[in-house]
């Protein structure tokens, strides 16, 4: 057997694994999908509703913002108040939230002024901030580009009446803008990214959190040291869910299913995006990384196809069937789970998200250097974030690699 041989069978190995892969992910849409099915015929009139903070950290204006905020002034939710926070006064936010203070008065909600972050992460000093200042117990933690239904903090904070549960997640149905860009980026998180958190909770159970929504009590948080030791962290989610599961708490993953609203970005910034994405993953957990393989269906199917021995039943077969199995979990996960009309309008992309996909995963294992919020650093072993500084002459140290 020669060299040629042995790719070609060491691909259609990994396309079969690949198929694998896919049907596990396939098992866990079917799995929360019926656990919304039993949270829809539950008795609401007997369930615990203990009062939570919501906390909502801003920085400029996100896409639909003021829709997005006021979906939680929405809540049909017996006690919630709302904390909003800025870095300072002038954040073009600030006018936003004053409007809601006047259109919900009922509603108890602030904003705070948190002045300039002394981590890395400067979302996590606004969580501090925050939680100093939260009234109740549970705090909701998520972004400002997030839009819920009515019963979103019914479903998040319904699991925290068992002592056991330290952790309420859950994923997100990514809602792009008119960018071809962002189509692109809302395909691949709903139908690569969610079936991906989706076999993790299959495989081994919720171990991390994601942020576009974490439910904690600030009794559990300080106990880990408090949101602060986080500051050095890009993917803070990942980590305090990761510290909960350490601790020896079940980290649940709800049913509930809120949008998130992506930016209108055009090709450079999408691309920066995920690669800050991929990076900080290849970081925080790099064996899973590595692993990730088997999640690009498409490239593995393509590569095997052009490798593989002409004629022979068997590479055929394993390269429609994982190709077929893309598309059963593409259906599932977007259409069926996540009811996602980009996925219907646009689903015939897929091909080409996935390629990008592919290619931003690859591009992932060369360099450490991320550009988040226009800084740029640098993500070190665990997911670490090091400020790159500056030569005088406005150029990255030597130590730098430059991305495009």
């Amino acid at each position: 057997m020669n060299w040629l041989e042995i790719f070609s069978w060491l691909s259609l190995a990994a396309v079969a694994a690949s198929t694998a892969y896919s049907s596990i992910a396939l098992f866990g849409v079917v799995r929360l999908f019926q656990g919304r099915r039993r949270a829809a015929r539950r008795n609401r009139s007997a369930e615990l509703t203990p009062p939570v903070s919501v906390l909502k950290p801003l920085y400029g204006l996100d896409r639909e913002l003021r829709l997005n905020l006021e979906s939680f002034c929405r809540q049909d939710y017996p006690a919630h108040e709302i904390l909003f926070s800025v870095r300072e006064e002038s954040d073009p936010a600030v006018p936003i939230v004053r409007q809601l203070e006047k259109d919900f008065p009922g509603v108890p909600m602030r904003l705070l002024v948190t002045g300039p972050p002394p981590y890395p992460n400067a979302k996590i000093h606004s969580l501090e901030v925050m939680a100093e200042a939260a009234v109740h117990e549970i705090l909701v933690i998520n972004d400002s580009g997030v839009r819920v239904g009515r019963d979103y903090l019914r479903n998040v904070a319904r699991p925290l009446a068992e002592p056991s549960v330290g952790l309420v997640t859950c994923i997100a149905r990514s809602v792009p803008s008119r960018s071809f860009w962002s189509v692109l980026e809302a395909l691949g998180i709903n139908t690569q990214f969610n079936p991906g958190v989706l076999t993790a909770w299959v495989l081994l159970g919720m171990q991390f959190s994601i942020g576009k929504t974490m439910v904690i009590r600030k009794q559990l948080a300080a106990q880990l040291g408090g949101f602060g030791r986080l500051g050095n962290y890009l993917a803070d989610d990942f980590v305090l869910g990761e510290r909960v599961a350490q601790a020896g708490y079940t980290v649940v993953l709800s049913e509930t299913v809120p949008d998130n609203l992506l930016a209108d970005e055009g090709m450079r910034d999408s691309l920066r995006h995920r690669l800050r994405w991929e990076r900080s993953s290849r970081h925080s957990r790099p064996a899973g990384y590595v692993g990730q393989i088997f999640m690009h269906n498409l490239p593995l199917a393509l590569l095997a196809w052009a490798v593989a021995p002409s004629g022979n039943s068997i590479a055929l077969g394993l390269i429609a069937a994982c190709l077929g199995s893309r598309l059963l979990l593409a259906w599932a996960c977007a259409g069926l789970l996540l009811r996602d009309p980009t996925f219907r309008r646009y689903g015939w992309l897929l091909p080409i998200q996935d390629l990008v996909s592919f290619g931003v995963w690859l591009w992932a294992f060369f360099g450490h250097e991320i550009v988040w919020r226009g800084a740029r650093f640098r993500v070190l072993n665990g997911g670490v974030l090091e400020p790159v500084r500056n030569t005088p002459s406005g150029k990255a140290g030597p130590s730098s690699r430059s991305l495009p």
